[in-house]
C-alpha cells in the first residue's frame, strides 16, 4: 500500500478490520455519551432522505434515543425528518426507511418554495445560478430546516457523513456537510452496507443505487456517475486494497481537491498547507 493511500485511510480514521456488531454498539455508545454529556438535549434531529446513509443513521440514533430512554426514565426523542423539493421520484424509499427507523417523532417540510425564492431572489439581484449550484441551495436550505427544527426542540443535528464520502467531498459545503455530530465517520459505503443487513433493513434500502439527487437536470443521477469512479473501487482503496491506476488517481484527485471542505473555517492562525510558506 502506498504511503498516500496509508495517510488517507489513517486522517478518515477507517478501521483495518470491521465487525458489524462492533461498530453498531460502538456508534450507538458515542451517540448517547454525547446527549448524555450536553443537558439542553432532548432531540436528535436528521433529514431521511430514503437512501442508505440517513436510514443506517436514523436507525442506530433510535437505537440510542430507546436505550437512553430505558435506563433513565428519560423522554428523549429522535425526529425524522423529510425534506422533500416538489415531488420526491423515489418517496416510497423515504416511508420504507421511515418504517424501518420508527422515529420518535416525523416532520415533513417541502423546501420547493423556499429554494425557489431564494433563487428567485438571486437572479432579480442580478445572479442567474445554473441547475448544479441549485442543487446545492436544496442541500442548505434543508440543512437549515433541521436547524431551526433542533433549536425549537431542544436538540443536535446529526450528519450521515462517513469516509467514502468525506473522502471524496461529495456534499455540499455547510449543507448536508452542517451538523453537530457525524458517528458514521470511520465507516466506508460497504460497512455501512454491512451494518444495515446485520439489523435486517429492508434489503432493497442498503442495495439502493446511491444518490444525492440534487440536480433536477439529471434527477436520482447516481453518485458514481458523478464522481467518475465506483464506490466499490472507493471501499477497496480505503480497506487497504489495491485498485486500477485510474481508479487511484480519481480517488486521490478527489481527495485533495476537497481538502477545504474537511477543516473548519481557515483563519491566520490555521492556515491552508498552500499558504503556510
Amino acid at each position: 500500500m502506498k504511503l498516500e493511500q496509508q495517510h488517507i485511510i489513517e486522517s478518515l480514521h477507517v478501521k483495518s478490520h470491521f465487525e458489524p456488531a462492533v461498530d453498531t454498539r460502538e456508534i450507538i455508545d458515542f451517540i448517547k455519551s454525547y446527549t448524555r454529556a450536553f443537558s439542553f438535549i432532548k432531540t436528535l434531529v436528521l433529514g431521511i432522505s430514503g437512501g442508505q446513509d440517513s436510514t443506517l443513521l436514523g436507525k442506530l440514533a433510535q437505537m440510542a434515543v430507546d436505550e437512553l430512554n430505558s435506563e433513565e426514565n428519560a423522554s428523549y426523542e429522535f425526529i425524522g425528518v423529510l425534506l422533500p423539493y416538489g415531488e420526491q421520484l423515489d418517496r416510497k424509499d423515504v416511508l420504507d426507511a421511515v418504517e424501518f427507523i420508527k422515529p420518535s417523532r416525523t416532520v415533513e417540510v417541502n423546501v420547493k418554495k423556499a429554494v425557489d425564492a431564494s433563487v428567485q431572489g438571486l437572479y432579480e439581484a442580478g445572479v442567474p445560478i445554473n441547475d448544479f449550484v441549485k442543487g446545492n441551495e436544496k442541500a442548505r436550505e434543508r440543512m437549515k430546516v433541521q436547524y431551526s427544527i433542533a433549536a425549537h426542540t431542544s436538540g443536535i443535528v446529526l450528519g450521515s457523513d462517513h469516509a467514502a464520502e468525506s473522502l471524496t467531498g461529495f456534499f455540499t459545503k455547510f449543507g448536508d456537510g452542517a451538523a453537530d455530530i457525524t458517528p458514521l465517520t470511520g465507516l466506508n459505503k460497504r460497512q455501512g452496507r454491512q451494518i444495515l443487513e446485520y439489523l435486517e433493513a429492508p434489503e432493497h434500502l442498503y442495495l439502493k443505487v446511491p444518490t444525492a439527487d440534487l440536480e433536477s437536470d439529471k434527477p436520482l443521477q447516481s453518485d458514481e456517475d458523478a464522481l467518475n469512479v465506483s464506490y466499490e473501487a472507493i471501499d477497496d482503496f480505503l480497506e487497504g486494497k489495491e485498485v486500477s491506476k485510474n481508479e487511484y488517481d480519481t480517488i486521490v484527485n478527489h481527495y485533495k481537491r476537497s481538502a477545504h471542505k474537511r477543516v473548519l473555517p481557515y483563519n491566520r492562525y490555521l492556515l491552508p498547507k498552500e499558504l503556510e510558506d
